[in-house]
């Protein structure tokens, strides 16, 4: 007989060494929450400050706005969530490395994504579901879950999640080194069963937003995208200049 000699592999990019899940993932809020009784802090492990509020905090932080700013109270929301955003990119960029040993760009992008909003449900903002099937056309959606705002609003007829908005299309506009709107499509405080946002140019939003206050729906406005009544105006590809 002749003998088959199988030969191993030679991996042009070796093999990336990864930390015990255990180490980097925080199923619960002792491991993943530090709690400072003497101080009167609450850290988690990224040492960012936290505080732990109810929702009339949030009514009232609501109120306290449209109080002072009327209308303009939802910009103002969005324009916090943005900068706030595109600060987190910076910081995820170097807890992600430090971790998992890892960048955006060597990364699974889902991995990556997920990685870094699992903070934020554990703070209680929700859980989300990315769609990227867009990214070449420049656009992606944005399933919330749980939303701490809509939540605490229940019904109101209109969308409210405008922090959510601003955050999430600050983070992607670092993560892809594009000036990037959102804008959100369907609320749970409208009466749907979740949250959905939409990301992409400013000329997509403002298209989105006039078609929304025309009372198109969100299956509307995903058949006119289908359909191409818009162009692809960019296309979305990971960027590695975000951090500087």
């Amino acid at each position: 007989m002749t003998e088959v000699i199988t030969q191993m592999p030679v991996f042009k990019t070796p093999p990336i060494p990864m930390p015990s899940v255990w180490k980097v993932c925080h199923y619960n809020h002792h491991t993943f929450f530090q709690f400072d009784m003497k101080k009167g802090e609450i850290q988690d492990y990224h040492h960012q400050r936290n505080i732990l509020v109810g929702e009339d905090f949030i009514v009232a932080l609501l109120k306290g706005l449209e109080h002072e700013v009327g209308e303009s109270a939802g910009w103002l929301l969005y324009t916090i969530g943005y900068n706030w955003g595109k600060a987190d990119a910076i910081e995820f960029d170097k807890w992600f490395y430090e971790f998992y040993h890892l960048t955006l760009q060597t990364a699974n992008l889902h991995f990556a994504l997920e990685t870094w909003w699992w903070p934020l449900t554990a703070q209680g903002w929700g859980t989300w579901k990315v769609d990227l099937t867009s990214l070449k056309e420049g656009f992606i959606f944005v399933d919330l879950f749980d939303s701490a705002v809509a939540k605490t609003l229940g019904y109101v007829g209109k969308p409210v999640c405008h922090l959510y908005a601003g955050l999430i299309a600050g983070f992607f506009s670092a993560v892809f080194d594009k000036n990037l709107s959102g804008t959100e499509v369907q609320c749970y405080a409208m009466g749907n069963d979740f949250c959905r946002f939409l990301v992409g140019s400013e000329k997509r939003i403002r298209a989105t937003e006039f078609w929304l206050s025309s009372g198109a729906t969100v299956a509307d406005i995903e058949a006119r995208f289908a359909s191409q009544e818009i162009a692809a105006d960019l296309e979305l590809l990971v960027s590695g200049d975000y951090n500087e």
